[in-house]
């Protein structure tokens, strides 16, 4: 082998090295561009499911929420209707007892020395009303 062709040699050797650094330095370049997009994609996509996951708990939450104030407002019609029927009951019972047992019903009101009193009686059909302004005896 000649001078010449040994150089050539060693020149092919320096240019396939000097390449395939090159290509290596190209290769871990786009290695690393290649993470930092898998990277990004990741973000975006968990993201992306962090978004869904909300909107689908804020459905649920609105949901939920409905269902609630529906069942407390039947409930509350149904009280509102028992509550009512009480007092129909009420009112019958205690006419009922008045008229039956009669009662005693009245007010009374204090202004100085004077003891102002009003009631009203009644026994079945019949009724009784007493007024009278009775004197209170006060020590001076």
């Amino acid at each position: 082998m000649t001078q010449e062709e040994a150089a050539v040699v060693i020149q092919a050797w320096w240019r396939g090295t000097l390449l395939r650094r090159t290509l290596l330095h190209a290769a871990l370049r786009a290695l690393i561009i290649q993470r930092w997009w898998r990277q990004v994609q990741a973000a975006r996509l968990q993201k992306r499911r962090r978004e869904t996951l909300d909107s689908y708990t804020r459905s649920e939450w609105a949901a939920v929420r409905l269902q609630s104030w529906v069942r407390m407002w039947r409930i509350r019609l149904r009280y509102c209707r028992l509550l009512h029927a009480v007092r129909i009951i009420q009112l019958y019972w205690r006419w009922h007892v008045c008229h039956t047992r009669g009662f005693i019903q009245g007010h009374y009101d204090i202004k100085e020395n004077q003891l102002n009193l009003q009631l009203e009686i009644s026994l079945g059909s019949q009724a009784c009303r007493v007024q009278q302004c009775i004197a209170l005896p006060i020590k001076e």
